[in-house]
């Protein structure tokens, strides 16, 4: 297949998804599928296909590790300097085409157009952070206690990566792997989810315009994600998987990964609680809350899927809540005035309202929202409800959606308790003047990640992932996410 033309000649406001779906990217080649088959994309707003991508076999998967393997003994010797370059280069690039990049987000996504500018503002910091990091990689060095030798540590690439990345955040997950992979040395093969893969192709050729050398990143959307990602895993020369999805999924994956030995990153599920105390800063909680709810309107990981309120600041909350959900605008994603995007699927849409249906049923109180209105698109009004009871679904499952369970509570302990009856461990974001309560809540609570007076606790600059079931490892960070690509080697020396 021809090369495809310059990334650049794709307008901000003519997207060509013909030239965006144009094949998969494997060893700086853009490819059909060996199947002929491909895979349609739809915009949520619209219920409407705009592209079609192709459908990746396994023969498609082997020859990306083949490409990935075949680029790997050149980059992992190209010094740390020119990977820099590379990486920043990359990031100037996204920061050029930003306004392409999110309107093609909003329209395959389906999320409002703002929440896109800020989600390629955030993957294209990873490109910039990693760019200082793949200069700071170093080793150690000292003298085994007995006197007889000298130990040293050198950090090395792990090897060819397997990559795969969810649809809500189709640009920043991509980057949050594939700047820090780079970065130390590895190659990599992205598969990104079929609903959204329209961005991973883009971002593909932005890679290469930037200097990514051919069959650095690879790039392959399949319909049969188990099977591909399986034969992958099984290939002697994959050494590394990294996972942004579902637990139940992620369960899978490392069960399979264990199969080979391959060294395993799991991003996985959260049930975040937002917990307000009497002493807040009520405004200040309420901005919060809106950004924690309503980013990327609810379809988030670290969304706050639990809201807990003390008492006495508990009914002010919930009007002011109510009040600012309920003037929300929502509408298509790409639209600039769009507040509240759709849904991704049909089926998530279904999903929420279950959710929603199943706390009526068992007495929580509709303060707004809760209707699925009719019409194209996969909307879900943006929803407050109150009482919620702790046997409700929604208190034990990810509500990915734009709904705001609120419920009372008395005290510190008790509040603490109901954050940590969950499996999950991602976000918490506690609301509180008092500096003293706040770090010693912070410091019970079950969560890799704990948000103080703030609604938004991600960071390329700091380490995101979770404990218990909310996954395995770190992304970002002075080294956490380096280091995630990286093996350790032990020489003992006598001189």
């Amino acid at each position: 297949m021809n090369a495809r033309p310059p990334f650049a000649q794709t307008g901000a406001q003519a997207l060509d998804f013909d030239l965006l779906s144009q094949g998969l990217y494997v060893g700086g080649q853009w490819r059909a599928a060996s199947s002929g088959r491909t895979i349609d994309v739809v915009d949520p707003s619209t219920e409407s296909v705009i592209a079609a991508v192709p459908d990746a076999t396994l023969e498609d998967a082997a020859a990306a590790v083949a490409a990935a393997a075949l680029a790997a003994p050149r980059w992992r010797k190209t010094p740390p300097r020119e990977r820099s370059e590379i990486l920043r280069r990359c990031y100037t690039l996204m920061t050029e085409r930003a306004e392409m990049l999110a309107l093609l987000i909003s329209t395959e996504n389906g999320k409002a157009l703002r929440d896109a500018r800020g989600e390629v503002a955030y993957a294209a910091e990873f490109f910039r952070w990693n760019s200082e990091e793949a200069v700071r990689i170093t080793g150690e060095f000292g003298t085994a206690p007995s006197g007889a030798n000298r130990i040293i540590v050198d950090y090395v690439p792990i090897g060819v990566c397997v990559l795969i990345t969810p649809w809500n955040f189709p640009a920043a997950m991509a980057t949050r792997k594939i700047a820090p992979a780079l970065a130390a040395g590895c190659t990599v093969i992205l598969k990104p989810a079929s609903e959204t893969p329209l961005t991973a192709y883009a971002l593909a050729a932005l890679y290469e315009e930037a200097g990514v050398p051919l069959g650095v990143v690879n790039v392959l959307t399949t319909s049969e994600p188990g099977p591909f990602t399986a034969a992958m895993l099984a290939d002697p020369r994959v050494r590394k998987l990294s996972f942004t999805g579902s637990t139940s999924v992620g369960r899978s994956l490392l069960a399979e990964a264990a199969k080979s030995v391959v060294s395993c990153a799991m991003e996985l599920g959260g049930n975040a609680p937002f917990i307000v105390f009497d002493d807040a800063d009520l405004g200040a909680a309420l901005d919060g809350a809106m950004i924690a709810k309503m980013r990327n309107a609810g379809e988030a990981c670290t969304a706050a899927n639990r809201i807990y309120v003390q008492s006495g600041i508990h009914d002010a909350f919930a009007r002011g809540l109510a009040e600012r959900m309920a003037a929300l605008k929502v509408g298509p994603g790409a639209n600039a005035d769009t507040e509240c995007g759709p849904m991704i699927t049909r089926k998530a849409v279904q999903k929420i309202d279950r959710l929603v249906q199943d706390a009526i049923e068992r007495g929580a109180q509709v303060v707004c929202g809760s209707a699925v209105p009719d019409g194209k698109g996969f909307f879900y009004p943006p929803t407050v409800l109150t009482d919620v009871p702790a046997g409700a679904l929604m208190a034990h499952e990810e509500i990915f959606g734009p709904v705001a369970p609120i419920t009372r509570f008395e005290t510190e302990a008790e509040v603490i308790a109901r954050a940590n009856d969950t499996e999950y461990g991602l976000a918490s974001y506690v609301y509180t003047r008092d500096v003293g309560r706040g770090m010693r809540v912070a410091a019970e609570l079950e969560a890799g990640m704990i948000a103080i007076n703030r609604g938004l606790v991600s960071d390329p600059a700091a380490p995101f992932g979770g404990v218990k079931q909310s996954g395995l490892g770190r992304e970002g960070g002075q080294h956490h996410g380096i280091s995630e690509y990286m093996e350790a080697k032990y020489i003992a020396a006598t001189f």
